[in-house]
């Protein structure tokens, strides 16, 4: 029988697991990475959940514990060797009237985004979760000027490595 914390945990986190999903795909490179990342931010948040106050919204704590959970992971993960899933390379047979240009671009964007820095990656998926330089600020622990000046120094950085 579940407790009543537990039921509460769940229900939050199925209304919010977006937030997770969409840390995962801006930290990780493939599917497997992907769910492994969700499950330990899934865990991290269990962990922490009975310390959670309700001072801040559910899904301002969730990116906090989200996003801090893939850098300590992303980090630990620099002093690896690099390995190529194979599904990342594997033949693709594309549809003749598909057009992926949309597709192309958002994979583009991507991959420019995972080239920033921790901090960075942070800023903008929080930036383009329509947070405002206020939650972003309470989220990352850093001023709403220090966020703003921040986000303008990563728009530059993105046009540089988009349009070299």
């Amino acid at each position: 029988m579940k407790s009543e914390l537990e039921k509460k945990f769940v229900n939050d986190l199925e209304k919010n697991q977006n937030i997770v999903h969409k840390i995962c795909r801006i930290y990780t490179h493939d599917q497997h990475a992907h769910n492994d990342l969700f499950q330990e931010i899934t865990i991290q948040l269990w962990k922490a959940y009975p310390k959670f106050r309700g001072d801040a919204k559910f899904s301002t704590w969730m990116y906090r514990v989200g996003l801090n959970t893939a850098i300590t992971l992303y980090r630990k993960k620099k002093r690896r060797p690099q390995t190529t899933d194979i599904e990342a390379i594997a033949f693709r047979i594309r549809s003749e009237d598909y057009d992926d240009t949309e597709e192309q671009q958002l994979r583009l964007i991507y991959e420019a985004i995972k080239q920033l820095n921790d901090i960075e990656k942070a800023l903008v998926f929080l930036y383009l979760e329509d947070k405002n330089y206020a939650e972003i600020s309470e989220t990352l622990g850093i001023s709403e000027v220090n966020a703003r000046v921040k986000m303008n120094r990563i728009k530059t950085k993105l046009r540089t490595i988009l349009n070299p």
